[in-house]
């Protein structure tokens, strides 16, 4: 799905470089799910039991809101 990969690589384009060794690894980890599971978690539908991946679909999620966001210059609403 191109709107899951919207939102994998803008997280990627603007935290990857800075995040820790952890997050790096836990990045890694969400990419290597079946898709299904991946669409599930990053569409809201379901949330990942392993609490630092949960964190990780959070920040994922709670950047897209903030670049979704009416007044935003470029936002697509």
């Amino acid at each position: 799905m191109r709107e899951l990969d919207l939102l994998l690589l803008g997280w990627l384009d603007s935290h990857y470089e800075g995040a820790s060794e952890a997050q790096r690894a836990q990045f890694e980890a969400l990419l290597e799910l079946p898709d299904p599971q991946l669409a599930r978690y990053l569409l809201g539908t379901e949330r990942p039991e392993r609490a630092e991946l949960a964190a990780l679909v959070e920040a994922i999620l709670s950047r897209a809101r903030i670049m979704s966001s009416p007044g935003r210059p470029g936002n697509l609403r």
